[in-house]
């Protein structure tokens, strides 16, 4: 809250009082503690002190009485009575006064004081501490909490591990009290021997000191301060307040001597200016007396490196040496100029510098530096810009000397070597346009020639400190230049006389070539037929060849003259070379076949001949005999192939249509398969003749269109087929017998079968099927569908055979006669009983059934029966399955 208004603002918002908040337990120990001793420090002058301080003052008597002594004013009469009403009036004149001083009571009223209220009579009595222990403390223009802190800091600043930067945990660790009573009385503690990591000890020693030294209360307790995370800050600034009222007499004293101090500074300061200046007087003009030679030497250099070092310098004096100096010059001037107001501001006499040293001698000679360091500048520029010129020059010299120099550079040896000596004509040719090329080349740098010329004779007359490098240089380039005028005449006159020689001997080179290439391909192509191993099969194939190789050896006297022509001319090449001394590397450019390769493929050719008429005949008397094995096979494939596709027919009807009964097609397709036994031998002679074909590398046959592979697979179908046939009619019996099928029935079955067996394969499909089921009356879906496939093709092939088919009709046919069976057979074992025994089973049944059938009965036995006796349920499923019922 706000304790005073605008213009009595030195209580900054932090301090404001929560009326709206508690206060927390700690802070509010403190403040009882801290604000109890500060009062009692003021009562005790009149003799009195309280104990309560929320008790003490709600009469309103001792806080009229503390007012008057903290103030020395006389407040209005008190009120004696003891009523309620005469310890408001009471309290209202203590509030009136406090008003009075310009302090802002805001929601502090009597009556709260009068009933009590701990936390407004804190509040009250913190306004009161505010008004007249703090509000008047001002430091360096600071006042109240501002100018208490400030004066704290400037007390403890001298001292290590103290930092006062507010009034709560800057002082938990008892260091900044010690260094307060420490400045002011150093004798009362022994500093030294504090330390930070003991702040009890630190702080009861502040307490008893300043207790029994210093006359200041002990208003805080070390346990308080130490045991709380922040402590109270009205407390701590309360305690503090004691010590600045405490020194403030010591203060004043202090602020005299500061005084003294100063005035004493200023002439000392005043004395060390006099001192520099004339230091730094002396030490600029000796460093100007220094430069000025240096910036009016003119003594040229020959080289742009050394110019340029000098330049660089001379900016090095700029950038590094020169600016430091004219700050001093600067601060000379500033110097002086301060020292004097300050010497006139204090009443003493001007500064006078010695002889020599006035700021006006130092612009003189500055001004002589200035001059010196232009006109050196703009020395040393003309001089760069000639030795530019001149290194311009010498460096375009270098460049172009460099150039024609890398040019020139193996061209002499290039033009002396004698390699067209040895060199084919497409190499002088070739070396010809390059000599072409070097001439213009050559005639291309008489210009570089002339303009190095011209640029040394430019640099003798500008007098270059080292023409007589650039002059021999140049001579060097002259003296090789004409060199090479000469060296390439000579060479291009050898080159044209070489190219007339060997154009002729290329002329017999390319004609050797045209001649020989095509001849020599006639001797490979000659030796590839005569040693290629022919394959034929027929007779026909090798009368063929032999025809061939007649008419071949019928050319072979015209091919030994072209032979002899070709020959020919190579002789004349080489007497040709001999004649004139050509020394040429290599051989024809034009083919790579020599004479020595010519003749050796004829000799190859003319003992190839004989070889091949032997192979021929040895082939020809091979197809002979082959032919007679082809001729054997064929006439017996073409009889048994035939054979048995009538058999394989002839069967497939058999199995299909319905003559007779299952017996005698039984009969009948076992004569079938006696009759197909006894065909093997002609099997067996047939492969005998195949093994001979094989043998002899045959792999056609012109006279039969059967092969033994045909033969083998359609003699396996064969005996295949004849005994799944035998065994679908003997299974077809078994079913008709067990299941009392008529041949009726049986008839009825395989017309069905054999009218929806659209592709006559001897199986329906599984659509066919349904559709047979369907014509039959069964009305179905997809899962009872799914069942019957279940039965009929367990496999899941995707078909239905035809013995499948009647073991479905037929247990569909007994099904519905199963039970009757059951219970017909079980009365006859049984009799008169509901049950039979093992024993029975035994005496009725032949041994090997009667033990089969006790086998399967044994898990069905009723353990609660008779001993080994089965009911009729247990007895039809031990014979025929829970789900055949």
């Amino acid at each position: 809250m706000d304790h005073y208004d605008s213009q009595n603002n030195y209580m900054q918002p932090e301090e404001d009082w929560d009326r709206d908040l508690l206060l927390d337990p700690a802070w509010e120990k403190q403040q009882r503690k801290t604000f109890t001793a500060w009062c009692n420090s003021h009562l005790r002058k009149a003799g009195t002190q309280i104990e309560n301080i929320d008790e003490d003052f709600r009469d309103g008597l001792k806080l009229m009485l503390l007012l008057e002594v903290i103030s020395g004013e006389r407040l209005a009469k008190p009120e004696r009575g003891k009523m309620r009403v005469h310890k408001i009036s009471n309290v209202n004149k203590a509030l009136d006064f406090i008003a009075s001083k310009g302090v802002k009571l805001v929601s502090i009223g009597a009556e709260e004081i009068v009933d009590g209220n701990a936390k407004m009579t804190l509040g009250m009595i913190w306004t009161i501490i505010l008004r007249f222990a703090i509000q008047d403390i001002s430091v360096e223009e600071t006042s109240a909490k501002e100018g208490l802190l400030l004066w704290c800091q400037r007390k403890t600043a001298p001292y290590k591990n103290v930092n006062i930067q507010n009034f709560h945990i800057s002082w938990k660790d008892g260091l900044g009290f010690c260094a307060l009573i420490h400045r002011h009385r150093p004798e009362l503690i022994d500093y030294g021997k504090l330390r930070k990591d003991d702040p009890y000890t630190n702080l009861n020693t502040a307490f008893d000191v300043a207790e029994r030294f210093l006359d200041i209360p002990k208003m805080l307790d070390a346990e308080d301060i130490v045991g709380t995370a922040r402590p109270d800050e009205k407390a701590i600034m309360t305690y503090v307040s004691s010590f600045y009222h405490a020194f403030s007499g010591a203060q004043k004293a202090e602020t005299a001597a500061n005084r003294i101090c100063k005035v004493l500074a200023v002439n000392q300061e005043n004395e060390q200016l006099m001192e520099d200046y004339e230091k730094l007087a002396s030490d600029l003009l000796e460093w100007i007396r220094r430069t000025i030679p240096w910036l009016e030497n003119r003594a040229p250099e020959n080289t742009m490196q050394a110019m340029q070092q000098k330049l660089e310098d001379f900016r090095d004096y700029r950038r590094l040496h020169k600016p430091p100096k004219v700050q001093e010059k600067c601060q000379l001037e500033i110097n002086f100029n301060t020292l004097q107001t300050k010497l006139r501001l204090s009443n003493r006499p001007a500064f006078m510098p010695t002889e020599g040293k006035m700021v006006s001698d130092i612009n003189n000679a500055w001004g002589a530096l200035e001059q010196s360091e232009k006109g050196y500048e703009e020395w040393m520029l003309n001089e760069i810009r000639r030795l530019e010129r001149l290194d311009h020059l010498a460096e375009k010299f270098r460049q172009k000397a460099s150039i024609h120099e890398s040019w020139t550079d193996g061209k002499e040896t290039m033009l002396q070597k004698k390699d067209y000596e040895s060199a084919t004509l497409s190499e002088i040719k070739a070396s010809l346009k390059k000599h072409e090329a070097f001439e213009s080349d050559l005639a291309a740098h008489q210009d570089r020639v002339e303009q190095i010329a011209a640029i040394a004779q430019e640099l003798n007359e500008l007098d270059y400190y080292d023409s007589p490098s650039v002059n021999a240089r140049c001579q060097r380039i002259c003296d090789q230049w004409d060199n090479l005028g000469a060296l390439t005449q000579k060479r291009r006159e050898a080159l044209e006389r070489t190219e007339k020689l060997l154009e002729t001997i290329d002329q017999l080179y390319l004609e050797y070539a045209k001649r020989a290439a095509p001849f020599n391909n006639w001797m490979e192509g000659a030796m590839e037929d005569l040693q290629d191993t022919f394959i034929v099969h027929t007779i026909e194939e090798i009368q063929g060849l032999t025809t061939a190789h007649e008419q071949f050896k019928a050319t072979l006297p015209e091919a030994d003259k072209e032979r002899q022509a070709i020959l020919g001319i190579q002789n004349e090449i080489s007497k040709i070379m001999q004649t004139y001394h050509v020394n040429m590397s290599g051989s024809n450019p034009y083919t790579t076949i020599t004479p020595q390769e010519i003749n050796k493929k004829w000799d190859h050719v003319r003992q190839l001949v004989p070889r091949r008429d032997q192979a021929l005949t040895e082939e020809h008397a091979r197809q002979q005999q082959n032919e007679r094995l082809r001729k054997q096979f064929g006439a017996q494939a073409n009889v048994i192939g035939p054979w048995i596709q009538t058999k394989m027919q002839e069967i497939g009807r058999i199995a299909i249509e319905m003559h007779g009964t299952l017996e005698d097609q039984l009969n009948h397709l076992r004569q079938y398969e006696k009759s197909i036994v006894n065909y093997k031998p002609k099997i067996d002679q047939l492969e005998s003749d195949h093994q001979q074909i094989q043998e002899a590398l045959i792999f056609d046959n012109k006279h039969t269109n059967y092969t033994m592979e045909h033969i083998r697979v359609g003699w396996e179908q064969l005996l295949t087929t004849i005994a799944r046939t035998i065994n679908e009619v003997e299974n077809q019996i078994l079913t008709r017998d067990a299941k009392g099928i008529s041949q009726e029935q049986m008839n009825e079955f395989r017309n069905s079968f054999n009218h929806f067996d659209r592709k006559k394969t001897g199986m329906m499909d599984s659509d066919d099927f349904r559709t047979c089921l369907i014509s039959m009356g069964y009305n179905m879906g997809e899962a009872e569908f799914a069942r019957i496939m279940g039965i009929v093709d367990p496999n899941r092939l995707g078909f239905v055979t035809f013995q499948a088919f009647i073991d479905f009709m037929s247990r569909e046919a007994a099904d519905t006669d199963t039970a009757d069976q059951v219970m017909a057979s079980f009365k006859i074992l049984a009799g008169d009983k509901n049950y039979i025994t093992a024993d029975e089973l035994r005496r009725e049944l032949p041994p090997d059934q009667a033990e089969y059938c006790i086998a399967r009965m044994a898990p069905y036995m009723a353990p609660d029966a008779v001993p080994g006796a089965l009911d009729y349920m247990s007895f039809s499923t031990a014979l025929y399955g829970e789900s055949d019922l």
